[in-house]
């Protein structure tokens, strides 16, 4: 019932109206750019990213956090600070791990204005074959949380197992992919309840 959700609902369906809001980072590709099928969740490869931090007043680690569109996976790798540098760092490791692969599972990511995503180039370049694009990223306008609803919805997931105020760097890579795998596995009702994601 309601009452046993973490997250409550109100009964109502919430209407997003798409408007014009200043893009703030000039030096990106706004999400006005992105192309319309991205918004049809029928391609596998589109993601959308943000960072869950842990204690409120700011510093040490962090969570990445990666979300496929079409199929809701979850990847989640800590770092040790919320910066530029830690996520092109993440994003190389990504690389490295998936090899040839990474442009067919990796095709865009969508992100806000954080000042943690806004080396662009350092995410979209390519290390294994240098002056080569690996991912096209887009970015969202400023305080509109629901052009990455999906990021979004499954962060509240993450929340249930780290609290905010939570000292991430306490908490140990296996507890993080045990997370991960528990998101994935989740049973939704949009796959039927039944659900298993192969990664």
């Amino acid at each position: 019932t309601n009452k046993d959700l973490p997250v409550k609902r109100n009964g109502k369906k919430r209407e997003y109206k798409k408007v014009k809001i200043p893009h703030k980072n000039l030096k990106g590709t706004s999400i006005e750019e992105r192309p319309a099928e991205v918004d049809k969740r029928e391609e596998y490869g589109h993601w959308e990213m943000d960072c869950v931090v842990g204690k409120r007043e700011g510093g040490g680690a962090v969570l990445l956090v990666l979300s496929e569109r079409s199929l809701r996976e979850e990847i989640i790798i800590k770092m040790p600070g919320k910066t530029q540098e830690s996520v092109v760092h993440a994003i190389d490791r990504l690389e490295r791990k998936y090899g040839n692969k990474f442009k067919e599972k990796f095709k865009t990511i969508t992100m806000d204005n954080g000042s943690e995503f806004l080396d662009f180039n350092g995410i979209e370049q390519s290390k294994r074959n240098r002056g080569k694009e690996r991912v096209k990223t887009y970015y969202a306008h400023p305080y509109s949380s629901w052009e990455r609803g999906t990021n979004e919805n499954i962060n509240k997931l993450i929340r249930r197992f780290i609290p905010k105020g939570t000292d991430i760097s306490n908490i140990s890579k296996k507890r993080i992919k045990y997370i991960e795998n528990w998101i994935n596995s989740y049973p939704r009702r949009l796959f039927g309840m039944n659900r298993r994601i192969s990664l």
